[in-house]
């Protein structure tokens, strides 16, 4: 496995793999890698194959974060998540500084207008202008093939997707399904900022969205209606939103007709996860 720090670093590592069979594969992440992230690694081997190139990027991305508390408190455990990297049979591991991603006086960001606009854009003001810019960049220093995302964002993946519709992007966008711990709670590098009793409590979140799905509501106002209450059971201190929202637009709808998304976030303290479930 190589490392590259630096963009240029990471195309001189690349050129030597001019040539090689199969594809090369992204696996975007911000580290404090786990089960979710090693799926995704997985899949990104199984679709370069044997002979092609996996790429993980572990950057913790600042002009995503709306909030510096949560940037200065996300996890950086550089060295396990190499090991974990080399483990899962990556090939080439980007670890750039923010130094090196963004110029001091940088004047372009990449903006969705649309599908940005609600659930975790709405109180986050700047974050997937972040996302979009970070990941436009990571396409072109990499040179991929096909980048695999978690579906446990589905908003971003979504934005990910039209972005690179709209761009002209020659770059496959791969969804992965979400990874869950035993209880149900959806990994997330989030999780281990948990105390106890809020991690032990956490599962709730999942509960009450499929609670709202068995339910066999179309009607949007049921629907919430339902997911709210199984919310307000549990030990959370606030919800961030919960939105039924259409699958493809990400539009608020009244009632489910064909497929849609019921997401959410929540707030244990300072720490805020999200999650979802689909029609």
């Amino acid at each position: 496995m190589k490392i590259a720090a630096a963009g240029k670093q990471l195309r001189e590592t690349l050129s030597q793999q001019n040539g090689k069979p199969g594809a090369r594969v992204l696996v975007p992440t911000m580290g404090a890698l786990h089960a979710g992230h090693l799926a995704l690694m997985k899949k990104a081997r199984d679709v370069a194959g044997p002979e092609g190139t996996v790429i993980a990027s572990i950057f913790v991305n600042p002009i995503q974060f709306d909030r510096p508390g949560d940037l200065a408190a996300y996890p950086r455990p550089l060295e396990a998540d190499l090991a974990a990297c080399r483990a899962a049979g990556v090939d080439v591991v980007f670890t750039p500084e923010a130094s090196t991603m963004y110029f001091p006086d940088r004047s372009v960001t990449v903006t969705e207008t649309l599908l940005s606009k609600g659930l975790c854009g709405a109180t986050r003001p700047g974050h997937f202008d972040g996302v979009c810019t970070v990941v436009l960049k990571l396409f072109l220093l990499t040179g991929c093939d096909a980048a695999v995302f978690g579906e446990k964002d589905v908003q971003q993946l979504a934005v990910i997707r039209r972005m690179v519709r709209d761009l002209d992007v020659p770059v496959e966008i791969i969804g992965h399904p979400t990874i869950r711990e035993p209880d149900g709670l959806a990994m997330s590098s989030r999780n281990i900022r948990l105390s106890p009793e809020q991690r032990a409590d956490a599962p709730k979140i999942q509960q009450a969205l499929q609670a709202a799905r068995r339910s066999g509501s179309t009607d949007a106002k049921e629907i919430l209606r339902i997911a709210s209450e199984g919310l307000e059971a549990s030990a959370l201190d606030r919800i961030d939103y919960l939105s039924l929202v259409d699958a493809e637009t990400l539009q608020p709808i009244d009632q489910v007709e064909r497929p849609a998304v019921l997401a959410v976030a929540v707030f244990y303290g300072d720490v805020r996860l999200i999650d979802h479930v689909t029609w």
